[in-house]
Parts: structure tokens; sequence; C-alpha cells
């Protein structure tokens, strides 16, 4: 899941009375309802099946994102769907040459068991998710700390160390970061979750944890009920300025994103962060919920991966007829009902750094897609996999519709059961062929579009695209210190990813969520996730 790529210290940070208003009032596009509000009540959220055990550092989807997200605290914090950083557990983060940082943590700070906060628990993490031999999803975001790769030199090699030799705790409460090279998106990038702390008791037994984690964030675990639920409870002693105001949260998990809505109309479900097809079909939602819909700003882009892999697809005369192929307009209008609007480039809009028509080959072209396919000499069919719980199904129909309407080849529409099985299928490169690959900021910067999904063995390469020319671009990108001439070099590394097309780019969240009646306040945030400090539950 950085918009300033600027350093904060507790003496420097400024939240602006209209965030503050927002994260109290009830987040972006809510409206409040008349009562008053129950401190102790409790919040059902639509969920879906998360793909793994619930650890900051091997979570990066979104079923459980929403349960880690709250139960983890990070160095920074972002406010509700504007994005804009602040010091949450770091008391300060100073560098002068955007390659050492000096980190200090705030005192007092407990974990969910009772233990203090300290420096250890941030390096021991940071350095158990980086080495391969731990096999965390999330390993290659430590990749520009010095000594990365020894603890993970690649597929098929072991690491050397256990320890990355750039990080150092100073003391209690103060470490300090040593990069390969200077790097200005850092001090956003480790507000992701998956540079959160992780207490003692982790390191004797991970995969215990995984079932029963202990964060130190605003809520902690309660249970999981795979299929079912995971339940979470407010944590009284957490000292974040981004504290919840109810008491209980039960994210129930939905194999059918129909149902979820359902019970959403009928109070049996506070909150759903996407809409169904059968509601935005001719903009019934807005009947439906009137005062509880909620509208959002999010970071975040959807494309189709087209895996190298896979044979016949590493083509690219096929990966431009496809594109070509695909009626965005008529899709966001009629399928979507403007809930999404067409994509044309690989960061989202709203992101620092992103350009309008930075894929050229984004657009309706009939006839030139055909002309693609044909010198593609592509035969057989073509297939699109992905979940098709949360209303990603139709959309997805409507391209592979429209994709055979033009190029006269069969294109099939293939579901998975839920979508933590779906992630496991991506992740294990057992696609058949394309795959949905949506991806949403875990921090406003223009890298978290292009490093975490176009770097060569990147985390999240769902189509396994590898470019020289594209990892030279990015490391320069990298470790440039200066801001603004960074974002130029990821510019062009944008521009050298859309000439090949590893994936498709085809329409951006605009962000439609709904809240029941029984609640006062809720908003979104830029993630599409419940923007949980804004909720407030209306007395019974």
């Amino acid at each position: 899941m950085r918009r300033s790529r600027r350093l904060w210290g507790s003496t420097v940070v400024v939240t602006t009375l209209s965030l503050a208003l927002a994260a109290c009032g009830g987040g972006a596009g809510s409206k409040a309802g008349a009562g008053d509000v129950d401190p102790d009540g409790s919040v059902s959220v639509y969920g879906t099946e998360p793909q793994n055990s619930l650890i900051p550092t091997n979570t990066n989807e979104l079923g459980g994102t929403k349960a880690v997200q709250p139960m983890f605290a990070a160095l920074v914090g972002f406010k509700g769907d504007s994005a804009q950083p602040y010091n949450l557990m770091a008391d300060s983060i100073t560098s002068a040459d955007s390659k050492v940082y000096d980190i200090k943590i705030k005192q007092g700070w407990k974990f969910h068991d009772g233990t203090e906060v300290k420096a250890k628990n941030f390096v021991e993490a940071w350095n158990y998710g980086a080495n391969a031999a731990n096999g965390q999803l999330n390993s290659d975001f430590f990749s520009q700390i010095e000594g990365f790769d020894q603890v993970n030199p690649g597929k098929g090699k072991k690491p050397t160390a256990e320890k990355m030799s750039g990080l150092v705790t100073k003391g209690d409460y103060e470490f300090q970061v040593t990069l390969t090279a200077p790097f200005s998106v850092f001090s956003t990038k480790i507000g992701y979750t998956a540079f959160a702390p992780l207490p003692d008791v982790f390191f004797k037994d991970p995969q215990g944890f995984g079932d029963h984690p202990i964060g130190n964030g605003p809520m902690k675990f309660v249970s999981r009920a795979a299929g079912q639920n995971i339940k979470l409870t407010r944590y009284d002693e957490y000292k974040g300025e981004d504290k919840v105001h109810f008491k209980n949260l039960d994210i129930k998990i939905y194999a059918v994103q129909e149902t979820a809505y359902q019970d959403l109309l009928s109070g049996k479900l506070d909150f759903i962060e996407t809409l169904p097809p059968s509601a935005i079909a001719g903009g019934k939602y807005k009947s439906d919920l009137k005062e509880n819909l909620v509208n959002g700003h999010l970071l975040g882009i959807s494309t189709i991966a087209v895996p190298y892999y896979v044979p016949g697809y590493n083509n690219p005369d096929l990966r431009k007829a496809i594109s070509l192929a695909i009626d965005r307009d008529q899709i966001t209008k009629k399928v979507m009902n403007d809930t999404y609007v067409p994509a044309d480039g690989y960061v989202s809009q709203g992101i620092p750094g992103y350009r309008p028509g930075v894929c050229k080959l984004c657009h309706f072209d009939p006839d030139q897609a055909k002309e693609y396919f044909k010198k593609s000499g592509f035969t057989g069919k073509l297939t699109i996999a992905s979940n098709a719980d949360g209303g990603r199904k139709e959309p997805l129909v409507a391209a592979c519709n429209s994709i055979q309407n033009v190029l006269g080849v069969p294109c099939d529409f293939v579901p998975a059961t839920d979508f933590g099985q779906w992630r496991s299928i991506v992740t294990g490169k057992k696609l058949t062929g394309m795959g949905r690959s949506d991806w949403s900021a875990d921090y406003p910067s223009i890298e978290d579009f292009l490093n975490p999904i176009y770097k060569t063995g990147a985390s999240s390469n769902d189509s396994s695209y590898s470019n020289p020319a594209v990892d030279k671009k990015l490391e320069e990108a990298d470790g440039t210190a200066d801001k603004d001439a960074a974002i130029k070099m990821y510019q062009q590394a944008e521009d050298l990813v859309a000439q090949d097309l590893p994936s498709i780019p085809v329409w951006d969240e605009k962000g439609v969520a709904a809240k029941s009646k029984n609640l006062k306040t809720g908003g979104l945030d830029f993630r599409r996730l419940g923007d949980y400090q804004s909720f407030q539950v209306l007395k019974k």
C-alpha cells in the first residue's frame, strides 16, 4: 500500500487544521449522522481472506493489510486520503546526505504484550524481513540498505550474513541506517507497514506469532477464523495520534461482495471500501446509500499483467494488440458507471511525477490492434485470471469481450476461489495467461509504483518482467538525493516500462465506499482502506 519527501523532526511536523478535522470528523467525503457517539461501540468491515499469516514483512495484499495496518505503528504515518506524512513512532529522522539516516524513536510506547518498543525492535524486524532465508514477501523493500545483498543475494543463492551492515543500534531509542547510495524517498518509505517493529517474542516463534500477532498499533489482535473473520480490539495504552474512537473491530470475510453490500444496507455490516457491480450499474448506489455514501481519493492503479513465463506471451506485438483492443472509456462508463477512470500510464493520478499519456498504446484503436495482432503470430486463446470476489470479475469480463470482439481470438475470464488463493497463484508464478494486477500506494511516491513492480525480481513483479535498462535507471533514481531530480529519473524509467508493456494499464479507481446507518462518520484513506481513526459509532 510519499507526496512530500522531506525529513521530519518532532519540532517541524505541522498538521493543518483541515487535516486534523478530517481525521476526527469522518475522513474523505463522509457525512456525519445525527446522534450521540458510543466510544465503546463495535465496527464491522468488509474483508477478504488474507494470503498469509499476519506478519508485516509478509503482508502485501489488501486482505491481510486490513488487519495488519491497525495492529502495527511504523515510524511515519500518513493522514487519511491526502497521504500527508507525519512522524508517528519517530521522534526525529535526520540526514545530512540522504544516505545516512539517524532515527530517534519516541519513548514509552508499548507492544500489546506490555514490553516497551525500542530501537532494536525496528533493527531486528528489518533484518528478519530482508533475509532471504525467511522468505518474506516484502524483503525487497529493504534493498536500499547497505548489506542487503549479503542477506538477500538473489534467487538460488544463500545469504552470506544474517544482518545488514547498514543497521546499527545506537541506544534504546536511537538507531542509524546507512544506505548504499543517497535515496530521497527513504524517510517516507519507512511509513510502510513492512518497516514496523516486532517484539522480542516474535523471534522465539515466528510461525506461532503469525497466528496470534502482537503489534504496537491502535488495535490489538483477538482472534482469526479462516474464511470467517479477524477480530481486533482497541489498545487503550496506545500513544499515537491515530487512535481509534470505538472499541471492537470485526473484519468479516466474504466470498461474494454482493452479500457484503446487502449486509451493509440491512445494518449487518458497517463499512465496505468498494461497491459491487450490481450497485454501481446505473448509479443505483446513490439512491441506496444517500448520506451513507463515502467518497475518497485513492492513490492506486489497475493493470493487467502479461507474464513473460507463459508460452506465447513474451511477445511485444501481442501486448500492444491487447492494450489497443480494450475500450477503457466504455468499460469505465458502462460497467463501472464512472467510479473508475481510464488509466494512461503506470503511476497513479495524484502522485508527484504523474504525467498524462505516458502509455502511448493505452487507448482504443481496433484497426491498429488488428495490425499488431497479425504481426504477433499468436495462436490459441487468451485468458485473464483474477479473484472473482470484490467486484473484480465484471470489468475483466468486459475487457476480455472487447479483446475478443476486436482481435477475433477467444478470450476467457478465469476465476480464482478467493483473493488469498489468487495472490498465491500470482506470487507462485503459476499464471497460465494474463492476470489482474492492481496496486495501491504503500506510501505516496512515484518510486512505489515502479521499484516494487517493475524492477527485476521485485516482490510484486507479477509479470516476471526484466529490463536491465529499467533496472539501471531505477538505481540511478534511487541514488539521487535531490527529490526533483529523482522524480525525473523515475519518469524516464516509466517511459521505458511503457515501451515494453509488461502490464497493461486499464483504469484508476476514484474511491467510492459506503458506511452503514450505525456509523456517525467513516472515511476512506489513500490505500482503499477504511480510515479507522475517522470511524465513530452511534449509540443505540
